[in-house]
């Protein structure tokens, strides 16, 4: 027992974080539709909640993070090599929980789930450590692998347990690009994410996010992006610059124009779908927190 408490310590760490929990009232939102029994529902949470705080885990040391939700990263306390085995347990410690769900799919849905996630989120680490700027496109389908990987796992378990047998992947696919262009426009937009990540992190990351893929497409005589990216500054002046430059060339109304048609695309399927309150509240308040934010100067309507 003293060996898993030692082995759990750097994930224990991360789970006494704030979070926001998004995934948690996702599963319950949809729930109004699939009607899960509660105990499912209860430990598909769980595994669920379990994988992304793993994959947050790893995800701190693949990208060089220094903060996450305001407190040094796990790795700058426990070291690299604990971490990475702390993730990895728990997730396996998931995979023991979802054989617990007694159904003879839920591992095939597990394990769909996760080589998903692991190749978008592939795709995006290769992308930035090659310095190639993907095509919207090709972001948006990476996004889909990486963001809807854990959304699918725990809607997919969820369905296992369901007699509503609709195709939920339109939606799941709108909600996972809405929540991840999202994030993208907080990172180098609201002062919520200035205070909560070392200002402008992706710039320092050299993550080639949205409102970045738009600015470099749409001037592509011009390389400043790309050199801001390829230096992994630091620097709060250059990134300040970085992101007036993005105001300048129209990458933010693109990125904020983006985000109205995906939350309109999904009222319009969330009503094809027979109507969810929950849900429906659940995206109006992502996006009003970060787009009609008082503080955040950037949001200009």
């Amino acid at each position: 027992l003293e060996k898993h408490r030692i082995l759990l310590e750097p994930y224990k760490y991360l789970l006494q974080l704030p979070g926001k929990q998004v995934r948690t009232k996702l599963s319950q939102a949809f729930n109004h539709w699939l009607n899960v029994p509660e105990d499912k529902l209860q430990v598909i949470i769980q595994v669920t909640e379990m994988l992304h705080n793993a994959s947050l885990l790893i995800d701190d040391i693949e990208d060089s993070s220094k903060l996450r939700r305001g407190f040094p990263v796990a790795h700058s306390i426990y070291g690299v090599p604990s971490v990475i085995n702390s993730a990895n347990y728990v997730y396996f410690l998931g995979l023991e929980k979802v054989l617990t769900l007694d159904h003879p799919e839920a591992v095939r849905v597990f394990t769909r789930q996760l080589l998903e996630l692991h190749r978008g989120q592939g795709l995006d680490i290769h992308w930035r450590d090659t310095y190639t700027c993907p095509t919207e496109q090709e972001y948006r389908n990476m996004v889909l692998q990486k963001t809807g990987g854990l959304f699918g796992l725990a809607v997919g378990l969820m369905q296992l347990f369901s007699d509503w047998k609709q195709d939920l992947k339109p939606i799941l696919d709108t909600l996972g690009l809405f929540f991840q262009i999202l994030d993208d426009y907080a990172n180098l937009n609201s002062r919520e994410y200035c205070h909560n990540k070392s200002y402008c992190e992706d710039l320092t990351e050299g993550k080639f996010s949205f409102p970045i893929i738009h600015a470099i497409w749409s001037r592509p005589e011009s390389t400043q992006v790309q050199n801001i990216l390829r230096q992994r500054t630091e620097n709060t002046d250059i990134k300040r610059y970085c992101v007036d430059y993005l105001e300048k060339v129209g990458s933010f109304a693109y990125t904020r124009q983006t985000l109205h048609d995906l939350e309109a695309e999904s009222y319009r399927l969330i009503r094809e779908f027979g109507g969810n309150p929950q849900l429906e509240s659940l995206v109006k308040h992502c996006f009003l927190l970060h787009i009609h934010d008082p503080l955040n100067e950037g949001a200009r309507f």
